[in-house]
């Protein structure tokens, strides 16, 4: 099915919105780069493994995917009361508290369904996670609380320390005193931090990957 059929007009009008000449996508020679660039900017919703090889769905179902590749609705929030705030770095040390200093942030909000128990979404950077987590990734946060700290090892939280906001993966240390940092990425060395080092924990219970 030809593409300008899903949106009810004409093959001639939709060349000219795309800024192509007539016929050009059903020409036998294929579609150079240029025109594809053309097509996916006019048409970002459009699945580019379908524009390329016609297989798979037309459509894109959706903008993001989930840590287990559960299919995720993301939704900008336009009230401040609802959705989970997007938090820039500068903001984290706030993010792990109730304070209304992180009000002062005009932090923009989402709707994701799957991460109801999430209190604050947070980007990655850099590549010290990699490939769980790429630099350009959102992960939703839930705070631990610092009273009764109690880490699931192997699992990957985002620690408040001296050094700013760090992600990893936590393992036990050498003793009850400290634990063990441990990238994903083999070309990061893990180290040791004292508990008594770290000022405030979340656990990462899911990724938004952007594609």
């Amino acid at each position: 099915m030809f593409f300008a059929g899903t949106l009810g007009i004409s093959k001639r009008d939709f060349y000219a919105k795309i800024g192509v000449s007539r016929g050009t996508l059903e020409s036998k020679t294929g579609i150079t780069e240029d025109v594809m660039a053309k097509f996916i900017a006019t048409y970002p919703e459009v699945n580019n493994d379908w524009l390329i090889t016609g297989k798979g769905d037309m459509i894109k179902s959706n903008q993001g995917k989930y840590d287990n590749n559960d299919s995720t609705p993301v939704v900008h929030a336009k009230n401040m009361n609802e959705g989970i705030p997007l938090i820039p770095i500068e903001a984290m040390a706030g993010a792990f508290t109730t304070e209304k200093t992180i009000l002062e942030y005009e932090c923009e909000r989402y709707i994701v369904p799957m991460f109801k128990g999430a209190d604050f979404l947070i980007p990655v950077k850099g590549s010290s996670m990699y490939p769980k987590y790429s630099s350009g990734d959102v992960v939703a946060c839930q705070r631990v609380p610092m009273t009764d700290l109690f880490f699931q090892w192997n699992k990957v939280y985002v620690i408040d320390t001296k050094q700013g906001a760090l992600i990893k993966r936590i393992k036990p240390g050498s003793d009850k005193d400290k634990v063990l940092i441990v990238s994903d990425n083999e070309k990061y060395d893990p180290f040791e931090l004292p508990v008594s080092a770290i000022n405030a924990v979340a656990l990462v219970i899911g990724v938004i990957r952007l594609e």
